[in-house]
């Protein structure tokens, strides 16, 4: 398969996972964890609008991944915001995340998962 059609699969995936998280999850409170976790990193009284706030702009960054406009640029943004966001629930909310700490080796992953795509596999498909 050439490494073109490979790597758009892999941005479709990316864009999938700030897209759903975003919306379902923080937007549409489908999963109320999320709230919890900005309610005890950030506090209980605006907890509500800072999720649905963090939710758009998780759908925002899919509509960006999907665009291709400046990729290099949104993914070492992505990979920045992905470390920051699981370095503090790995130290403030370790009991508040699916997988506990483990979270953080599935947010490795997902961080390795954009540098292969956006440093890797584009630049080989790039004439």
């Amino acid at each position: 398969m050439p490494k073109g059609i490979i790597s758009k699969a892999i941005t479709t995936l990316i864009a999938l996972v700030w897209f759903v998280n975003g919306l379902f999850c923080k937007v549409l409170n489908y999963v109320p964890r999320h709230q919890e976790i900005v309610s005890e990193i950030l506090g209980v009284t605006y907890a509500a609008p800072l999720t649905t706030a963090i939710g758009i702009s998780e759908v925002i960054m899919a509509i960006w991944v999907i665009s291709g406009f400046k990729s290099r640029m949104n993914a070492i943004l992505q990979i920045t915001i992905i470390c920051a966001m699981n370095f503090l629930e790995f130290l403030l909310v370790p009991g508040l995340l699916l997988w506990g700490r483990w979270n953080a080796f599935f947010a490795l992953v997902f961080v390795g998962l954009i540098y292969y795509n956006e440093f890797v596999l584009k630049k080989q498909s790039r004439p």
